[in-house]
């Protein structure tokens, strides 16, 4: 096969959200809104291809209709691809019969011939209905040095919590040799953050395997992973740093939400490490604890800290803390730093206005318009007069 993939990924998307209640009872839990303008599936979605992965089944079940419409042919994600991109898999007639997906390893194995189409070294199991932002290429590359045939995402919680999880048991090489489903007497506190990496022939194998298995509830959790250990496969944990939580309870989801207002682990503002979804490119506009603004227009991806009165911002504007916009407008990309004032002014797109830097005057002094053009820097304490137009090229 000339074609093939390293990685496919494949998101686990059906889940009905029970414990969502009113909030799942026409849609599936990954299309439930979260951050004022994203869905839950954005999350992993924006994952997989800010980490260079382009080829991601997404496994659909309970009420898909929203998520599906949502996805669509993945242009938001750009994972439009005409090789790879990403594909809906709904349960299916085969030839000898038909099943709704059992569990989360069932769901996996009734679309091994989805994966083997790429004939990728690796399969990434995800899941739909977690807060995150995590590079899986270097999870693949961890996975690749040790020489795993498996590798678990895991993050550190309390002991407290420990009991409401997966646990992974490891030795100091962090080769885990012992799982423990939700223990009530924890040995270590890691645990399962339901992110995996196998080796594509090993999965395909115990998929195999435990399909044939009456006895198996067909869950990775439960089944898959157990088996594996029990067999001596080389499994290893890794040990994710930063913000994720799993979103499948009321007090989760509001909790997550929350989150987005008073802890900066999650920064949906990080233009290295976008959020995409089927709305505009931008994150919601932040108004900060201490900010002021009065009789504005701000629209989305603005975060501002300072003062904005009677003045109009653009996409993904900031203002640092001290800074004062006053009776202006200012185009999109455009940073204005601490202590930096701004009057009765124009400001294009992608300007730097340095801190304690002063931009024209007040409209009640003087009626001349100053203006900067696209991407000037203002120096620090730098002083554009009233009437003055500057742009790139100009004598400062």
């Amino acid at each position: 096969m000339l074609n093939k993939k390293e990685c496919v990924a494949m998101l686990l998307a059906g889940g009905q959200g029970s414990r969502l209640y009113a909030l799942t009872s026409k849609i599936a839990k990954p299309a439930v809104r979260y951050g004022a303008k994203y869905r839950i599936i954005d999350f992993p979605l924006s994952n997989c291809i800010n980490s260079n992965i382009d080829t991601v089944g997404v496994l659909t079940q309970y009420q898909p209709l929203v998520l599906n419409e949502y996805i669509g042919n993945g242009q938001p994600w750009d994972l439009d691809r005409t090789f790879g991109g990403v594909r809906i898999l709904p349960p299916y007639q085969g030839k000898h019969r038909t099943d709704w997906y059992k569990g989360t390893a069932n769901a996996i194995y009734q679309n091994i011939d989805f994966m083997k189409r790429y004939n990728p070294e690796y399969i990434l199991v995800l899941s739909g209905d977690h807060i995150y932002k995590m590079d899986y290429s270097k999870m693949i590359n961890f996975h690749k040095q040790n020489n795993a045939e498996v590798t678990i995402a895991v993050i550190d919680v309390s002991l407290e919590e420990a009991s409401r999880f997966g646990i992974m048991n490891t030795d100091e090489n962090l080769r885990i040799n012992d799982f423990e489903e939700k223990p009530k007497k924890p040995k270590s506190t890691k645990a399962s953050m339901g992110i995996y990496v196998f080796n594509a022939e090993l999965l395909y194998k115990y998929l195999e395997e435990d399909e044939k298995n009456p006895e198996s509830q067909n869950d990775f959790g439960k089944n898959i992973i157990p088996e594996m250990l029990k067999n001596d496969v080389r499994m290893y944990a890794y040990p994710f740093k930063g913000y994720w939580k799993d979103v499948g309870t009321i007090d989760s989801l509001l909790d997550a939400n929350m989150d987005l207002l008073n802890d900066e682990s999650l920064d949906i503002f990080n233009k290295n490490w976008k959020i995409y979804s089927r709305n505009d490119p931008y994150p919601p506009q932040f108004i900060c604890k201490d900010a002021i603004v009065k009789r504005s227009l701000i629209t989305v991806g603005c975060y501002i800290k300072g003062t904005v009165i009677n003045s109009l911002l653009s996409n993904n504007v900031k203002v640092e803390k001290g800074a004062i916009i006053k009776d202006s407008v200012i185009f999109e990309n455009t940073v204005i730093k601490e202590g930096a004032i701004i009057n009765h002014s124009i400001v294009a797109n992608d300007v730097v206005v340095g801190k304690n830097a002063i931009i024209g005057e007040d409209k009640e002094n003087s009626s001349k318009i100053a203006v900067v053009g696209e991407g000037f820097n203002v120096l620090n304490n730098q002083r554009i007069e009233a009437g003055e137009i500057v742009e790139v090229g100009n004598k400062e």
